[in-house]
Formats: structure tokens, C-alpha cells, sequence
């Protein structure tokens, strides 16, 4: 793309570009990756040191990807690329990027924005109390998950917990899909009921949240020996073994891996690890019984391939290779 076809970034670097950062990418001689520019505008998204390294070293044109998006999604993706890679953006510039996309996006959660800036999200909430946009006082938020959840959960924590109450043998989907809340989050009001604890959790309770006596009817589902799922990833007195799906979130928010076409296909093809106990029951009673034996093969066949790909994987450990990034 030519450069002279290309307009100034909104950067959200308060005092824009560091001329220091400039002269040393203009003298290495390691070819620099493509700038993101935005294609309805022209301007550049993620980039302006490399561009202007491109001109000192009197360049015409510079590789680009072109980003479609409106121009506020234009900044959050701006925001996001400048803090995975490149030169960090400073506390100050990530409090400003945060307050400005709390007032484009106010129903996105502060744990979605914390994802964005690279801030907590306790200080992404005390940035949008200071708002002055009253629109983001909504009684929902945009999850990191592209989800709405309501913004006061202790209300969705009692209304699965009266689902529970009510058929104690539902599913953390049918759960989650009355309550408008996570399965997560509907296995965690599950766990807590089965404790005879209270739904809520100590820091949503407004001091006023009655703690059940004894343990609830409600108990997780068990296995023909007796021991409950839970029991089975965990022995007593065990720390509870972490989810695949917890994992996969993990690896999520690798920037070496979200940023790169490889990367981006692992946690697409792992993710479909990242399925629940009960899901994985669904799907059992839902194969057809004409077609068990075909669903049989493929599942173990699809096992040995990620078998040789853990070998392949777990032989090259140390041997320096990373994805590169698109």
C-alpha cells in the first residue's frame, strides 16, 4: 500500500508516537510485520512506528491488513493490538483508551474492558463511575464471551437457585438458560446449595442474604460407585482439578496465540475440548443407535490424532520454535 494514501492513527497514546522507538525499528534489519489499517478511513490502527520507521528509511509503501470495522471498534482493536505487542502503552494512556470505550461500548463488562486495556477490572469500574455518559448505566453488560449477563448478579444467582430448588435434576445448561447466567456460574450456585451455603456469594450479599441451615437437598449428580464428579477429578481433601475449559480460557489470553493464524486455529480446534460434563451426556444420548459405532471410530480416531499431536508437540519442547504472528 502506498503511504502517501494513508492518514495518521487514532492513537490512543496521549503524547503519540516515541521518536526514539521510531529511529531503532527504522535501523533493524528484521523485516517488520504488517500495519492494521482501517479501510473505510485509511488510518492506520496499529502501526505508526513502523510506518514512520518505513519512511525514514524512505519507503513508499509498507505492507498492510485491513481492519473493516466501525471507528469505535477501530479504537478498541487499537487499544488491544498496542497492549499484546509492540511498545506497551503507559497506565495513563490505558486509563484514558479505557474511559473512552466505556462511553462507545457502555454495556461491554469491566472485565471485558480490563481485557482490552490491560487493566484491572476493579479500576476499569471506578473509571466508568467517573463517566459522565449516563447511557452505560444499563442493567446488563457484554461479557468477555460476547454474552449478556445481567449487572446484578446476586438476582441471577437466586433465581438458578430457585431453578435448582425447583428440579434439582436440570442441566447447567437449562440452568444457565433460565437464569441468564454462565454454566459456570450455575454449577457454582449448584455447589453451593449442595454445602448448604447461600447462593450468593459473600461480596455480592448485601448483609441481608439468609444462609441456608444444613445442606440443601440439592447434591451433584453421582456415579454408580457413589462418588460425584467432582469426587472423581478431585480426591479428598484435593484442591478441585481445573476445568479443560478453564484451561482453554487460559490459553485464550495468550497474545502470542490470539495474534497469530496458527494460534487462532489451536484454540479453535481445542476449544472443542473445552465442552461440560453434562454436554458430553447430552451428546451420548443423542447419537442414534445406527450410527454408534461410526461415532465410536471417528471419536477414538480424532483421539489418536491429538495423541500424536501432544507427542509431536511435547518433542519439540525447548527447541525455541513459536508461532509467528500473522
Amino acid at each position: 500500500m502506498p503511504i502517501a494514501q494513508l492518514v495518521t492513527a487514532d492513537s490512543p497514546r496521549i503524547h503519540g508516537e516515541q521518536v526514539e522507538h521510531t529511529k531503532l525499528l527504522a535501523a533493524t534489519e528484521a523485516v517488520l510485520p504488517p500495519i492494521v489499517v482501517h479501510r473505510p478511513t485509511m488510518r492506520v490502527v496499529d502501526g505508526m512506528h513502523r510506518l514512520k520507521a518505513a519512511v525514514l528509511r524512505g519507503e513508499d509503501t509498507v505492507d498492510v491488513l485491513f481492519f473493516s470495522g466501525g471507528d469505535a471498534d477501530a479504537f478498541v482493536l487499537a487499544v488491544e493490538l498496542n497492549h499484546a505487542h509492540g511498545l506497551p502503552l503507559s497506565t495513563a494512556d490505558r486509563k484514558v483508551a479505557a474511559a473512552r470505550i466505556v462511553d462507545s461500548h457502555p454495556m461491554w463488562s469491566n472485565r471485558r474492558i480490563s481485557a482490552v486495556t490491560g487493566l484491572s477490572a476493579d479500576t476499569v469500574a471506578k473509571i466508568r463511575q467517573c463517566s459522565t455518559d449516563r447511557i452505560g448505566q444499563s442493567n446488563v453488560r457484554v461479557g468477555r464471551d460476547g454474552r449478556l449477563r445481567p449487572l446484578d448478579g446476586a438476582q441471577a444467582r437466586r433465581r438458578a437457585a430457585e431453578v435448582i430448588t425447583a428440579n434439582p435434576a436440570a442441566s447447567l445448561r437449562d440452568i444457565a438458560k433460565a437464569a441468564r447466567i454462565s454454566p459456570s456460574t450455575a454449577r457454582d450456585v449448584r455447589a453451593r446449595l449442595a454445602r448448604g451455603e447461600a447462593p450468593v456469594t459473600p461480596r455480592q450479599r448485601n448483609g441481608n442474604e439468609p444462609v441456608p441451615l444444613g445442606r440443601a437437598a440439592v447434591k451433584p449428580a453421582a456415579a454408580r460407585d457413589g462418588r460425584t464428579r467432582r469426587d472423581r477429578r478431585s480426591g479428598p481433601g484435593e484442591p478441585r482439578a481445573v476445568s479443560a475449559a478453564e484451561f482453554v480460557a487460559l490459553l485464550a489470553r495468550d497474545p502470542s496465540l490470539r495474534f497469530s493464524e496458527a494460534g487462532r486455529a489451536l484454540l479453535r480446534f481445542i476449544g472443542c475440548a473445552a465442552v461440560e460434563d453434562d454436554q458430553w451426556d447430552e451428546m451420548v444420548r443423542g447419537v442414534p443407535v445406527h450410527q454408534r459405532e461410526t461415532v465410536v471410530q471417528l471419536a477414538r480416531e480424532c483421539a489418536s490424532v491429538w495423541r500424536g499431536f501432544a507427542e509431536r508437540l511435547e518433542s519439540r519442547t525447548g527447541d525455541g520454535v513459536e508461532l509467528k504472528a500473522k
